[in-house]
């Protein structure tokens, strides 16, 4: 679906314009053409591979999607893979973004993502002192925007972890604190693989070689940079506190197994006392006074009461019981 075709020139918006005239625009080495699509359809997508004459390569990426954060070059043009990464009702949701960018042209492509990108095309068209940079720098606020919306994600995933962390100490809390850490540790991994690819393509664009659409804009995307590795640093801390998490729980059960353990250990030697005494007094042998005496049984009964509480004493004590 075609969200916005838009021409720009030295910096200033020229004005909606239909997609026959594109290749008017950017024949204009001042101008470029900023086009808006969200899930495109084939017939959407072979329409702009001929306008801006994409490769056929890139241009079957963008529509079978589900690709990794990536850039590739094709001559002067270049193709980003980004994944923007969404909360919609504080499940975490992620879309992929791809980004054709040649000298006089921009193309965005969106795919299940419900949060567009209009707050970006705003945004450049406030500062048309920097967007006199052309293409490069729209393809810098449209990555600059994804990186920013992993804020919130990082946050929400910190705030959901402290929670958890709360409820470790709990009585019979362990069994949901043990599924909830899996479920964030889910989340985390699924986040680490739109980032931590997203570096190595931001890499790719401040210092040495750069690509020449966006070699004006080398300040801009060291800026991104910075901001993807203290994310991806944040994201290995909570990985990390998640692990730890998970092993204190574990640890916690374990104790409470132990307690239980120690519990039942004591109960079992108490009775195993009793027991003793009177498998010796059952055995019923022709010489065994104590059977024959006259207060053999009551004796009986308060040495194997009086050993039995005395047991039970030691084991409050020591504190098994």
């Amino acid at each position: 679906m075609l969200i916005n075709c838009v021409a720009y020139q030295n910096g200033q918006k020229l004005g909606d314009i239909p997609i026959s005239e594109i290749s008017e625009v950017i024949s204009r080495s001042d101008c470029f053409v900023w086009v808006g699509l969200a899930d495109a359809t084939p017939e959407e997508l072979e329409q702009m591979r001929v306008e801006f004459d994409l490769h056929e390569l890139a241009v079957e990426d963008a529509l079978v999607g589900h690709q990794r954060p990536k850039i590739e070059e094709y001559g002067d043009s270049l193709f980003a893979v980004m994944r923007p990464v969404e909360l919609v009702d504080g499940e975490m949701q992620l879309g992929e973004l791809a980004v054709f960018v040649g000298p006089n042209y921009v193309l965005s492509v969106r795919r299940e993502s419900s949060h567009g990108f209009q707050d970006v095309r705003a945004r450049c068209e406030r500062e048309p002192e920097l967007l006199r940079n052309g293409s490069g720098f729209v393809l810098y606020a449209l990555m600059d925007a994804v990186v920013d919306r992993y804020l919130p994600v990082i946050e929400a995933m910190e705030n959901e972890l402290e929670i958890i962390e709360e409820k470790i100490f709990e009585k019979d809390a362990q069994r949901a604190n043990i599924e909830r850490l899996y479920e964030l540790k889910r989340k985390v991994l699924r986040f680490k693989h739109a980032v931590s690819p997203l570096i190595e393509t931001a890499g790719k664009l401040h210092g040495g070689r750069v690509p020449r659409a966006v070699s004006n804009c080398d300040e801009y995307f060291r800026d991104v940079y910075d901001h993807l590795y203290r994310i991806n640093i944040s994201i290995d801390a909570i990985r990390d506190t998640i692990s730890t998490a998970i092993q204190v729980n574990l640890s916690m059960v374990a104790i409470d197994e132990s307690e239980v353990n120690k519990r039942l250990a004591a109960w079992a030697a108490i009775f195993a006392v009793a027991t003793a005494f009177a498998g010796i007094w059952g055995m019923n042998f022709e010489h065994m006074p104590e059977l024959h005496w006259k207060y053999g049984y009551p004796v009986a009964l308060a040495t194997m009461v009086g050993t039995c509480l005395y047991l039970y004493r030691r084991f409050r004590k020591s504190g098994w019981l």
